[in-house]
């Protein structure tokens, strides 16, 4: 498709902290940016929104990003930084470089990077061992091993 005249395709990208761009200048209003979150999209060539034509979004690290872990219902909740709530599924996690732990969100449409206070809140339920370098989470009596990304 063709552009009309003096239209540019704007220059999404989400930073580390989940915070949206368009070029060098931050995209702070709630309302456009609930709407940006709510249209991404992921496929095999990244991330995207879809109107007439793909406009495509650089991703820092992550879409989302976890700020908060609670004990939720036996489990475990988390809050994001689009101020939704949704369950922690333990399967999900892993520990990626810097020791960052990441989650799938959003129906498991998406990776979400915790922050460092959510980070924290979820690791104060692990054990670590010293001698295998091996971490697990505890929660509410199960276990899931914590692996680390390749």
């Amino acid at each position: 498709m063709e552009l009309p005249p003096g239209w540019t395709v704007p220059d999404f990208r989400v930073d580390v902290d989940g915070d949206w761009y368009d070029g060098d200048v931050q995209i702070t209003h709630p309302g456009v940016v609930a709407n940006l979150r709510g249209n991404l999209r992921h496929d095999a060539e990244g991330f995207f929104i879809q109107t007439r034509i793909r406009l495509p979004v650089r991703v820092d690290d992550a879409p989302f990003v976890i700020t908060r872990v609670e004990p939720r219902d036996g489990g475990l909740g988390m809050i994001l930084n689009d101020g939704t709530q949704e369950p922690l599924d333990p399967a999900t996690l892993r520990i990626g470089a810097r020791d960052i732990p990441y989650a799938a969100v959003k129906q498991g449409r998406f990776e979400a990077r915790f922050n460092r206070a959510a980070a924290w809140q979820l690791l104060r339920l692990a054990d670590y061992d010293e001698a295998s370098g091996a971490g697990s989470l505890r929660v509410s009596g199960a276990e899931w091993p914590l692996r680390r990304a390749s």
